[in-house]
């Protein structure tokens, strides 16, 4: 048996419960689709045939209940990469630690983590109201370096282009580039735009935008925009994506984002009303997780 993790470091509430997410292990599925608005989560349950649960607790609301006849969580994240580390970290810990004893079990649970989104995209050609799958995802939030993480072969070639394109200033955090689970992109990318989606720290200078303060690269979108290599593109801007991919790969869980775009960042445009993309695109995982 592993040695105990220290009440400090593994934090769980009176009841048992993990810290943030105020989650107990039976009420977490092997399948679970976040979000980053709390309000999302009650549009996916809706779809459900049965609701087992709703847990909230601070910005973390949780349904888990049956589509299709398979078990689904829904679970929303916040905004932001700090926390996807609170998240994964806690889901991780519902299915693959003792919480009563605080030991690591000897048998792994690999969870299906799906990210449903919305995106700015980058590119001319991608319309506002469309969908993107993220192959990769392409991390300037800087999370990932404080973890054990390397890239793999194929990712190293890809982040190593990308760096020469973009030739950004030593200040900014180092980028870091994780790839999608193959199988669950497979499932969900079917019909879809496709390509890298960048993870920023923040919404407005991070991610080239300026109001009353000037971004420290004032050309970062069309440094990205014009990007290419191997048939693959910087395709859309978020702030989840690339620690979702980097956490669930180092914990052995399997993860892929799907996100409505809902700006042309390249084009100035703004959906009138995305919503009813965003619609389809919960009806379309939840089809394709459950066939």
């Amino acid at each position: 048996m592993s040695k105990p993790i220290a009440s400090s470091e593994l934090v769980l509430n009176a009841d048992g419960s993990v810290y943030h997410l105020k989650l107990q292990p039976e009420q977490l599925a092997d399948t679970v689709i976040v979000v980053g608005d709390q309000g999302r989560v009650e549009a996916i349950s809706a779809y459900f045939d049965a609701i087992e649960c709703k847990v909230q607790n601070r910005e973390f609301v949780t349904h888990t209940g049956i589509f299709n006849g398979k078990r689904i969580t829904a679970l929303s994240t916040g905004i932001g990469t700090d926390n996807i580390d609170i998240v994964v970290n806690e889901l991780d810990a519902l299915v693959n630690i003792d919480l009563k004893t605080r030991t690591i079990k000897t048998e792994h649970t690999s969870l299906n983590i799906i990210r449903i989104g919305t995106s700015g995209t980058l590119m001319r050609d991608i319309p506002v109201d469309s969908i993107v799958v993220s192959s990769f995802g392409l991390g300037f939030d800087g999370l990932m370096h404080f973890y054990k993480f390397e890239e793999n072969s194929e990712e190293r070639v890809l982040l190593d282009q990308i760096n020469i394109a973009l030739n950004l200033p030593n200040e900014l955090n180092k980028p870091y580039l994780v790839k999608s689970d193959e199988k669950l992109f497979e499932i969900l990318s079917k019909g879809f735009f496709t390509g890298i989606t960048a993870t920023a720290s923040g919404f407005y200078g991070p991610q080239g935008r300026t109001l009353r303060l000037t971004p420290a690269v004032p050309d970062l979108n069309e440094r990205m925009m014009n990007f290419a290599y191997n048939n693959l593109n910087i395709t859309n801007f978020e702030m989840e994506t690339s620690a979702l991919y980097g956490l669930s790969r180092l914990l052995g869980h399997k993860a892929c984002t799907a996100c409505a775009i809902i700006a042309n960042r390249a084009n100035l445009e703004y959906s009138k009303n995305y919503k009813p993309t965003m619609d389809l695109l919960i009806r379309t995982v939840l089809e394709r997780l459950t066939k």
